[in-house]
């Protein structure tokens, strides 16, 4: 998710036909939760007729302020074939949204004195002497560097079958992709996004504490926040409420096999891609990083680390798994947007949130493309939100 302006957010959607609905309700004095339930509404018939006029699946969508859920509802099929509405509860794969997860759990890390965000990489995993085309001169890569797309690594290895294979063989991928991944920049002077260095960095945390991956962010995460529809692998408990990923090609074919086969594993794509949630469980993450739920995930110093802009001021804003944005609100306030999208074949979805307010806002779709733009609209919702507080 790449958050620039409130100008860019009006672009990237067709807010016109949203804010067609919204300022409806501008001029009507009516008690601030009043306002934002019509905004709300406005955005709910507009996904609607989105879903109807994809004719494809569905979108699951939240409004969450704080630790508590204010609105969520289904929109279109989970199943179409089967009949299954979508839901609340409907589970979706999350794609890029994992990398939030794997950075969390190494700020988690870090606060046990685990590491620190400033050690190198190669100290405990010196394999990545392995990567190709270093810099001359450059210093060792970090933790911070790679959970901030800044240790100037390419964005997939140069590896063919990488990113496919059952999800038990990942770490034995991450190995194998390492000599096939070579430096884009110099560490620390740029942003380039790279799955790789999250792959990296999650099979680091795996090695230093000897515990698998997967269990780290399930007992860390999951567990501790009572997150019991996110998973790394869809059992028979929650497989009943996996949505149907649809993948609708330019020719017009729309492709199930594809992201059906994808669940049984991406390769090294665990990290950086391997979390399946619901709108719920995914606000209360939200919430977690803000520091609003009654477990405390993470302490106030590390909280604010985790959503401290550490990119160069030339580039896209990125904190240590999350997306950052500067947005001017219609009022003249400037507040900070954070939070990740992630799409992988059959699944686009996208989390939001304002830390100041609490305000957050989920959206999960089974199908690539369509009418939505998910960052676009959950950027405009947020942003009508926060103005009719």
């Amino acid at each position: 998710m790449k958050y620039s302006s409130i100008v860019s957010t009006l672009r990237v959607w067709d807010i016109t036909r949203f804010l067609g609905f919204v300022l409806l309700f501008a001029g009507i004095a009516t008690p601030a939760t009043a306002q934002s339930q019509d905004v709300i509404d406005a955005f709910a018939r507009q996904v609607a007729a989105d879903v109807e006029a994809d004719g494809i699946g569905a979108i699951t969508a939240a409004v969450f302020k704080g630790d508590q859920v204010l609105w969520a509802q289904g929109f279109g099929w989970a199943d179409p074939d089967k009949r299954v509405p979508a839901g609340v509860r409907t589970i979706y794969r999350t794609g890029s949204i994992s990398k939030s997860f794997t950075a969390v759990l190494m700020a988690d890390l870090m606060e046990d004195g685990v590491l620190a965000l400033d050690d190198p990489i190669e100290a405990t995993l010196p394999e990545i002497a392995l990567f190709s085309d270093a810099p001359p001169g450059m210093e060792p890569i970090t933790y911070r560097q790679l959970a901030s797309h800044t240790a100037g690594l390419i964005q997939e290895p140069e590896l063919e079958g990488a990113a496919s294979g059952p999800i038990e063989d990942w770490g034995h991928k991450i190995l194998t992709s390492i000599p096939h991944t070579r430096y884009y920049t110099m560490p620390g002077t740029k942003y380039q996004y790279s799955n790789i260095a999250y792959g990296v960095l999650g099979y680091t945390l795996q090695r230093m504490t000897g515990t698998s991956f997967m269990e780290l962010v399930e007992d860390r995460i999951f567990g501790p926040l009572g997150m019991n529809s996110s998973t790394f692998i869809v059992g028979p408990d929650l497989s009943r409420r996996l949505s149907v990923g649809f993948d609708p090609g330019n020719d017009g074919v729309v492709d199930a096999r594809t992201p059906a086969l994808e669940h049984e594993g991406r390769g090294y794509k665990v990290p950086n891609g391997g979390v399946y949630s619901t709108v719920g469980d995914l606000a209360t993450f939200g919430a977690a990083v803000m520091g609003y739920t009654e477990f405390e995930l993470l302490g106030p110093a590390t909280r604010e680390e985790v959503m401290r802009w550490q990119t160069p001021p030339d580039g896209p804003g990125y904190s240590l798994g999350l997306s950052i944005d500067r947005v001017t609100l219609p009022n003249g306030s400037e507040v900070r947007f954070v939070g990740h999208s992630g799409s992988v074949a059959g699944y686009n979805v996208n989390l939001v949130f304002e830390p100041e307010s609490g305000w957050g806002v989920v959206m999960l779709r089974n199908y690539n493309g369509g009418h939505t733009n998910l960052g676009g609209a959950s950027d405009a919702l947020l942003t009508q939100l926060l103005v009719n507080r």
